[in-house]
């Protein structure tokens, strides 16, 4: 039954507030300086040095700037940072986001298509084509399709194809893409319920890719076929070779045996049972390519592989909710750093697996561990290098709390060779597919 806010219960509210002797003073602490502001405690910063037992040297943080493409920018920091060490490169040396960010945009637009002949027979108020149509394609992704994308693709050097205004700021082209892509959508469904033959979809929806690309070479510039690789190292010394393929560069340059490099994640709901594989249904961008595959563990196990390989000389691709209990200014994660419970005097303690559940949390940015702070052991703070400029945290670099990592982190990127037999054995297993809107299907 509906029941109203009575007038006697609003009273009853006032009653309650004016009895609290504080609540004027908070009253004007909350409206003149805003909750988080005033519920930061200044100890947060106290406890998070940035100074770490191990602590890779990775070189200068990259920029996103007003785009969503840190999960691109974090897997190829991870590249890079081992190409740098290599070949002694500067400091500055990146590879291109543009030219993964270009097939990116094309293998969406495919698997878009795809997923809409696929359901094209349900109605567009079926929850699947709801959720394939407020959505078409954006900029975030997993690090299963960065992989796809360079398996497919290879990779280039940045000074092969620079950024441009819609690569640095993407909303633009996401907001016609997805106009087109949601018209697309209309004209595939029509074909498939007035019987058109295979061929003739398969017609209509080359011409519509062949659309998508012009548009994203209008955008973000055309991909180079071939490059020269010319740069001085650290030392000053020149190098050069000429007429490279992106996969050429790829394979001779980088070399990474992709397929060594998994999810692993930390999902501590009731349907993901421990020490088991998942994928997501309806999440990619590559069709026929990389599969999305995730290895659930326990956070002991997570944070263990974590440090194995960060102590190896390797740093971590990993996501976050970066938004929660952060300071984007001084570069701190930290459960600590707010205590709007307090402020308020309300109770909001929610387990992980509850904030998950209850949509409170997932999985919203994706940046690289370079560094751990160990005591008797035990991990205490994390070094993160995020892709927000050097301007924001120590020269770009973050410092996340242990306890952070426990609450808010849920994957992380490792070599196969660093997991225990029994989780190599799990691998080999046919994951449980998970429904696309689940937590763990959300993009970085």
């Amino acid at each position: 039954m509906t029941k109203s806010i009575s007038t006697a219960q609003l009273k009853n509210f006032k009653n309650l507030l004016e009895k609290r002797n504080d609540h004027r003073v908070l009253e004007r602490t909350v409206t003149q300086n805003g909750i988080l502001a005033s519920s930061c405690d200044y100890r947060a910063k106290v406890n998070t040095t940035p100074v770490f037992s191990i602590d890779l040297d990775t070189g200068k943080v990259a920029d996103q700037k007003r785009s969503g493409r840190c999960w691109m920018f974090a897997a190829l920091n991870t590249l890079r940072h081992d190409l740098r060490n290599r070949l002694n490169l500067p400091d500055e040396f990146e590879l291109s986001q543009n030219f993964t960010f270009f097939w990116d945009k094309l293998e969406k637009a495919n698997y878009f298509y795809e997923n809409i002949l696929q359901t094209a027979d349900f109605p567009t108020s079926d929850r699947k084509v709801s959720w394939l149509l407020a959505t078409p394609q954006q900029d975030g992704g997993q690090w299963d399709m960065i992989m796809g994308l360079i398996e497919k693709y290879g990779v280039v050097p940045k000074s092969a194809m620079p950024e441009t205004h819609n690569s640095s700021a993407s909303s633009e082209f996401n907001s016609l893409l997805n106009l087109k892509l949601r018209k697309d959508a209309v004209l595939l469904r029509e074909l498939v319920q007035n019987k058109a033959t295979k061929a003739q979809i398969e017609a209509k929806k080359e011409k519509m890719l062949a659309e998508v690309y012009r548009m994203a070479a209008y955008s973000f510039g055309e991909p180079p076929a071939t490059f020269d690789f010319e740069y001085r190292d650290q030392a000053n010394n020149y190098h050069l070779d000429r007429n490279l393929t992106p996969k050429e560069f790829f394979d001779k340059y980088l070399g990474w045996e992709t397929k060594d490099y998994i999810s692993v994640i930390n999902g501590p709901t009731d349907d993901k049972p421990f020490n088991h594989m998942y994928t997501v249904d309806m999440l990619g961008n590559v069709v026929g390519g990389r599969e999305v595959r995730h290895l659930n563990v326990d956070m002991d196990t997570f944070k263990k592989l974590a440090i194995k390989q960060l102590e190896a000389g390797e740093s971590v691709w990993f996501g976050c909710d970066v938004g929660q209990a952060s300071d984007r200014k001084q570069g701190i994660m930290d459960t600590e750093l707010y205590h709007r419970d307090q402020l308020f005097d309300v109770d909001l303690s929610m387990s992980k697996a509850e904030r998950l559940d209850y949509g409170e949390s997932l999985m919203t940015h994706a940046m690289v561990l370079t560094g751990v702070d160990l005591l008797d052991g035990q991990p205490t703070k994390w070094k993160v290098e995020n892709s927000w400029g050097d301007k924001v945290g120590t020269k770009g670099f973050f410092v996340m709390t242990d306890d952070w990592m426990n609450e808010y982190c849920y994957q992380i990127v490792i070599n196969k060779n660093f997991l225990p037999d029994e989780l190599k054995e799990v691998l080999k297993e046919e994951p449980k597919v998970l429904a696309p809107w689940d937590p763990m299907g959300s993009l970085a």
